[in-house]
C-alpha cells in the first residue's frame, strides 16, 4: 500500500478504484478462509467459526465507521443508516435502505458478490442467514443498542429476485 503521502496525490477516482479493490481482496480473502475451513472441518464447523469472527469483525467495522464519521453509540437508526453505506462490502455490492416508518429500517442486499458467484457457477445459494443474524445484529447493537434485527429472508430461506436477503432494524425505547 502507498503511504499517506502518495495516497494524497491520487485522484478521487483512483482513491475510490483502490477501495474497491480493498473491499474485492477482502472479500476473497473471506471466501478463501471460509472454504478452507469447510474443506478441512465441514460446512456446519465453518459456519459455527464464521459466526464468531463475524461477531467481533462486526463490532469492529461498526466502532471503526463511527470513530471515522464522528458518531457517538445511541444515535438511532438514522446512525445506522449511515453506518451501513461504509461497510466495506456497501462499495462492491449493491445495495438499498428503506425506511417504512419512524421507528423501522429496512436494508436489503440487491446484488450479493458472493451469491452472485455461486450462482454463475451453477452452486445453490450459500446459507448465509444464521451468519447474518449475527453480523447485523452486532453491527446495529454497536450502533445503538436499542436497535433490534430480524431477518426478513436470507438464504436458504427462499427471497425474491430482488434481492438475496432482507434486514429489518426497529428502535426500541
Amino acid at each position: 500500500m502507498p503511504d499517506r503521502q502518495t495516497l494524497m496525490q491520487l485522484s478521487k477516482e483512483e482513491l475510490i478504484g483502490l477501495l474497491e479493490d480493498a473491499a474485492r481482496n477482502w472479500l476473497a480473502h473471506d471466501g478463501l478462509w471460509f472454504l478452507a475451513v469447510e474443506e478441512a472441518c465441514g460446512m456446519d464447523m465453518a459456519i459455527k467459526l464464521d459466526q464468531k469472527a463475524w461477531e467481533q469483525f462486526s463490532a469492529i467495522e461498526a466502532k471503526r465507521i463511527m470513530k471515522r464519521l464522528g458518531m457517538e453509540p445511541g444515535g438511532g437508526l438514522k446512525a445506522l443508516k449511515k453506518a451501513l453505506q461504509y461497510r466495506l462490502y456497501s462499495y462492491i455490492n449493491r445495495q438499498e435502505i428503506l425506511e417504512p416508518d419512524e421507528n423501522t429500517l429496512i436494508f436489503r442486499m440487491n446484488e450479493c458478490r458472493v451469491q452472485e458467484a455461486r450462482k454463475s457457477k451453477g452452486l445453490p445459494d450459500f446459507p448465509c442467514k444464521s451468519v447474518g443474524l449475527v453480523e447485523y445484529s452486532v453491527f446495529a447493537r454497536t450502533i445503538d443498542p436499542r436497535i433490534k434485527t430480524r431477518c426478513i429472508a436470507c438464504p436458504p430461506d427462499p427471497h425474491p429476485p430482488e434481492f438475496w436477503c432482507a434486514w429489518e432494524f426497529k428502535l426500541e425505547e
